[in-house]
């Protein structure tokens, strides 16, 4: 405690992707020294030069702090000794079955043990179902010998970052802290105060794990509302967005949510299922929840079957043969962020019925390998040219980013097809434009 309390204690984050670098910056920045620990080496690389992978985190923050010996990275798990708290900021996606994929929370756990000594915090902050770290990280860490609440100390913090979103930074969004016994709980809250203008304590790890799934499955449930209701409204020839737009001028009762192609991002389409997983093994039937899923998983079809009958009605041409430029490849604007994002499914789902497929994102040159669509890997975004447009036979808005002019797009393309309301915004001609 008067180690945290002095900003002595050194801080090891493994996992230096989307929420292991802003939080070991975070800390950085508090005057901690931290060690970010990753198996690719590209990570430790760029954080010993003072370069970003990340879009939303400047260089010059990531420079600055190792300028002042305050972050480095590394490869080498065995510096996991020379830390008093660990991190664990690693996947936990779903199987091919939708089922909890907690593979990489169990190895980085078992790599801890190896080094774990008595004294030391450990935090996961991987979104996982209620039960995860006492039943899963606790007797992996305890077949050391070394005894929770006695030896050292366990807990969750469930991660809440948003790329992107400049309103709030890993240091300004209050932290929650879930621990099994009120020494934890309160020595990882004292960790978290280093950088965090505000932490929630809450009872147990459980607890704390079940907020992060609420947080995101209440964004999925109320997505799968409103993409449900764009279905129906578009029946009834009813613009959704001017319904929302209207709706939320309500001062109480009503909060805005937005339709879309389907979700994206690691968390809300990932979420929901480790809960309903979870609801299974007690016989809790999850009705409601699993029903949003569905209707969020089935978006990028309804988008391609919008997309068919538009190209066909202007046309009299399907998909088969005809060219496609889907634009933003990102699961969300302004972002490089591509896990989970329905544009890859819905460029898998054109390629599938014919379509020669093009994507334009000023954010993602290339599209990486990923765990369901390693056959897109490699493909390369177009450069920008507003004049090609003309040379497609549809354009598909997937992902709205503030950097294209959509309604230069509009006044090129032969039709768009546009499921983020973007030509409207833009104030674009909305003759050659379908809502989807």
């Amino acid at each position: 405690m008067e180690k945290l309390t002095a900003r002595s204690a050194v801080v090891g984050v493994i996992g230096l992707g989307y929420v292991g670098l802003p939080l070991s910056v975070a800390f950085a920045e508090a005057d901690c020294r931290v060690v970010g620990f990753d198996i690719d080496p590209a990570k430790p690389a760029s954080v010993a030069a003072g370069e970003t992978y990340l879009r939303h985190i400047a260089s010059e923050r990531i420079a600055a702090a190792v300028e002042r010996g305050r972050l480095s990275a590394t490869t080498d798990f065995d510096r996991l000794t020379e830390t008093d708290a660990i991190l664990i900021c690693v996947p936990t996606p779903l199987s091919r079955h939708a089922e909890p994929d907690l593979s990489f929370v169990r190895e980085t756990a078992e790599t801890i043990a190896r080094r774990l000594r008595a004294g030391q915090i450990v935090v996961l902050e991987s979104t996982t179902y209620p039960g995860t770290t006492a039943d899963v990280v606790r007797p992996i860490l305890e077949q050391t010998g070394l005894k929770s609440g006695a030896d050292f100390w366990l807990g969750f913090s469930p991660e809440r970052e948003d790329p992107g979103n400049l309103d709030f930074s890993t240091a300004t969004i209050p932290k929650v802290v879930g621990a099994d016994d009120d020494q934890a709980r309160a020595l990882i809250a004292t960790l978290y105060r280093i950088f965090a203008k505000e932490v929630v304590e809450v009872s147990s790890s459980a607890t704390a794990e079940a907020v992060k799934l609420t947080e995101n499955i209440f964004r999925a449930v109320n997505i799968a509302l409103v993409n449900e209701l764009k279905l129906i409204y578009g029946a009834l020839d009813v613009d959704v967005w001017e319904v929302i737009d209207a709706a939320k001028t309500k001062p109480f009762g009503f909060m805005p949510f937005y339709p879309g192609p389907g979700l994206g991002g690691h968390c809300i389409p990932i979420d929901p299922f480790y809960l309903t997983w979870k609801a299974r093994e007690h016989n809790v039937p999850m009705r409601f929840i699993e029903l949003a899923g569905q209707i969020n998983s089935r978006m990028p079809e309804h988008v391609i079957d919008e997309l068919a009958r538009a190209l066909d009605a202007r046309t009299g041409r399907g998909l088969n043969g005809a060219r496609i430029l889907v634009m933003g490849l990102a699961y969300k604007k302004n972002v490089d962020d591509i896990r989970e994002s329905p544009a890859l499914r819905l460029i898998q789902l054109l390629r599938k019925r014919g379509s020669d497929v093009d994507y334009f994102d000023p954010h993602v040159p290339e599209i990486p390998q990923t765990r369901s669509y390693g056959d897109l890997a490699g493909q390369k975004s177009i450069r920008w040219d507003c004049d090609g447009i003309a040379g497609y036979d549809a354009v598909l808005i997937a992902t709205d980013h503030d950097a294209v002019d959509y309604r230069a797009v509009t006044e090129q393309a032969q039709l768009v097809v546009d499921t983020r309301n973007a030509c409207r915004r833009a104030g674009a001609a909305l003759g050659k434009v379908v809502a989807a």
